[in-house]
């Protein structure tokens, strides 16, 4: 049966020949709009911790975090191949000789590829020239994870992101030089956005010919900004209704070979004030899946805005 839009795990297995799992990389940095360098306190949605919630301490080095957790999720899953993955904070925040290090120490036997969350403001032409040099000797594959959450500039500055969409923009063209795959984050149901939007991230996201997307539901995670402008009602989330709605979507707007990696987030109970609807992620998942097999609907159906719609009525 053909698959209604491009699933990151189906992905993987026709890159790699068989089924490959991120094992998740914990560095002791931080981002430029917590030290300082933009901003103080980060994003408003982000903990202290990051994203780390389930992450090794940083205080162990990149090899034997990467050993112990390729041994967890490998007997858990009978994994023979593996990424190392960069996630937590701006992982290309810091100096350029400390970045190319940890690069090597990565490159371990079973990884095939690194993957390095970070954010649009710190790609520089350095660090790509650092990433082409470890993929080329290490014979393993680079892909880079971009934090844009919105494309819109005032949601962009009420949480706090110290950047706008021209940074992602430079930062795409910078890193489509050097061949890397690279992926967006977006957050699907920030409270000062619309459906239009979302609907225009996948646009923009298509037009820039990214090669992933990783689509994130928005979580309030207690003792951050926006927790205390949530407890005071703020603002209001949209329905979950809403939220599937929206995703729907944005899969018939993103171009037909974009790989979405995931639709949702997740976060600890015990951390969260609010996450998915107090709903298992899989039954969201469920229900999306749901709707685009009843509605017959694929990724990439209302994907005619590129190449110069308004002048196709002449036929050329």
């Amino acid at each position: 049966m053909k698959e209604r839009y491009n699933k990151y795990s189906v992905y993987l297995k026709e890159k790699y020949g068989e089924k490959v799992y991120k094992l998740p990389v914990n560095l002791p940095i931080t981002c430029p709009n917590r030290d300082g360098e933009l901003s103080y306190g980060g994003c408003t949605f982000c903990a202290e911790i990051g994203t780390s919630f389930e992450n090794i301490s940083d205080t162990i080095n990149v090899k034997n975090q990467l050993l112990i957790n390729r041994r967890r999720i490998g007997n858990k899953y009978g994994a023979k191949k593996f990424i190392a993955y960069f996630q937590n904070f701006t992982n290309t925040y810091m100096p350029l000789d400390a970045f190319e290090k940890y690069l090597y120490e990565a490159c371990i036997e079973d990884i095939v590829e690194i993957s390095i969350a970070t954010r649009p403001d710190c790609i520089s032409n350095d660090y790509l020239e650092v990433m082409k040099k470890v993929s080329i000797e290490k014979n393993v594959n680079i892909s880079i994870e971009l934090g844009l959450q919105t494309i819109n500039h005032n949601t962009l500055k009420k949480i706090n992101r110290g950047h706008t969409v021209a940074e992602l923009i430079d930062a795409v063209l910078r890193i489509k030089k050097y061949g890397f795959i690279i992926t967006v984050h977006l957050i699907a149901n920030l409270p000062w956005d619309s459906t239009d939007d979302f609907i225009e991230g996948a646009k923009i996201l298509s037009a820039l010919d990214i090669d992933q997307i990783k689509i994130h539901s928005l979580f309030i995670i207690k003792n951050t900004v926006m927790a205390k402008q949530y407890e005071n009602n703020e603002f209001e989330i949209c329905s979950k209704e809403e939220f599937i709605e929206r995703v729907i979507k944005f899969i018939q707007y993103t171009k037909k070979d974009i790989v979405f990696q995931r639709f949702l987030g997740r976060a600890p109970e015990n951390e969260a004030l609010f996450c998915n609807w107090n709903t298992s992620w899989w039954k969201i998942m469920n229900r999306i899946e749901e709707i685009l097999e009843n509605e017959d609907i694929y990724q990439g159906e209302k994907c005619n805005y590129l190449n110069g719609k308004a002048v196709r009525k002449f036929g050329m």
